[in-house]
């Protein structure tokens, strides 16, 4: 028997989250779907589903000639700590060179496959590169969007986030001409989902997607907190399409991540096998102009791109033809 005489009283368990009960407040769900999973029941009976998303980030980043107090410093090789109160010609060029080289590379790889992708587009950084934005549309690829500026959110006022939203899709019908895209904030806020879903109901459009969300290999509904003392006959929920942090080129640049092109190409391969093997389900490989656009991450896209084009049955495609495809299998019930 546990005496807890002998080691105290266990400590209350109190939730001291800000945003409880409010319309920020998504509850989690840890049973998901159960032992047996879920089978999306892909188009043709594809086995898989394979989603590449290539982050289009550069330009918007943090930068004192855009008034942030600081020079970016996440996601760089150089690896600096920040804040940097001065410019960072090292971290910015690195950036630029996603921009002027690597994001060409990637958009000649996959055209080459005839296969469809997502760029998570920031809004400020297609304002500043207008043909990489034409690009992407010209060759038929989704736009999705990522914020107007590649900056942290945590600790950004509500209403302001909300104007960010705004200004995202604003720049983006502008450079793009596409409208009310799905959505993926990155470094998001608590607030962001539901900010986004506010957004999309006052402007009285429907919300495709969000994907920051990891907790799964296929979509999830999740009920809108600001939905609930609405008529069930008008909730919309939320779908969420996952991402992935580990099939992820970001990790080349993490502690913990890869150190060889080897090492990222086996873990894509073992993920996209097993997932085959279940069938059904989902993969992300998320990607970013400035990482795999070097040559010699490259090496490593490319093999895995020729890799899952070998297979007849698999299903390369946006994460809007995933959402679609779901919501028209499993709608959403309040």
């Amino acid at each position: 028997m546990f005496d807890t005489t002998s080691v105290g009283v266990l400590p209350k368990e109190v939730n001291v989250d800000k945003n409880q009960g409010t319309k920020y407040d998504f509850k989690r769900d840890l049973i998901g779907y159960g032992r047996q999973g879920l089978d999306c029941q892909w188009p043709e009976n594809r086995k898989v589903a394979v989603s590449f998303v290539l982050n289009y980030e550069e330009g918007a980043e943090r930068s004192l000639s855009l008034g942030d107090e600081t020079a970016e410093f996440s996601l760089s090789t150089p690896s600096k700590t920040g804040p940097l109160p001065n410019r960072a010609y090292d971290i910015e060029t690195e950036y630029d060179y996603g921009s002027r080289a690597g994001v060409w590379r990637i958009l000649r790889l996959f055209s080459k496959h005839e296969n469809k992708i997502t760029a998570y587009a920031v809004g400020k950084a297609f304002e500043r590169n207008p043909d990489v934005a034409n690009a992407f549309v010209r060759d038929g690829h989704e736009i999705a969007s990522h914020a107007y500026r590649w900056i942290p959110y945590a600790d950004v006022a509500p209403e302001v986030e909300k104007a960010y939203i705004l200004k995202e899709l604003e720049a983006l019908k502008e450079t793009t001409g596409e409208d009310a895209p799905g959505w993926y904030m990155g470094r998001l806020s608590p607030q962001s989902w539901a900010l986004i879903c506010e957004v999309y109901r006052e402007m009285g459009k429907e919300l495709p997607y969000i994907s920051d969300y990891y907790g799964d290999d296929v979509p999830y509904w999740a009920d809108i907190p600001a939905e609930q003392d609405l008529p069930d006959n008008e909730k919309k929920g939320l779908l969420l399409v996952p991402y992935s942090f580990d099939c992820n080129d970001y990790r080349f640049l993490n502690a913990n991540g890869f150190r060889s092109i080897q090492g990222f190409y086996d873990h894509l391969k073992n993920a996209f096998d097993t997932l085959y093997a279940e069938g059904g389900k989902m993969m992300t490989v998320g990607l970013h102009c400035r990482i795999i656009g070097r040559p010699g991450y490259f090496q490593a896209l490319k093999k895995f791109v020729e890799y899952v084009n070998s297979h007849e049955d698999v299903w390369v495609c946006s994460r809007s033809d995933i959402a679609s495809h779901f919501k028209s299998k499993y709608p959403y019930k309040p």
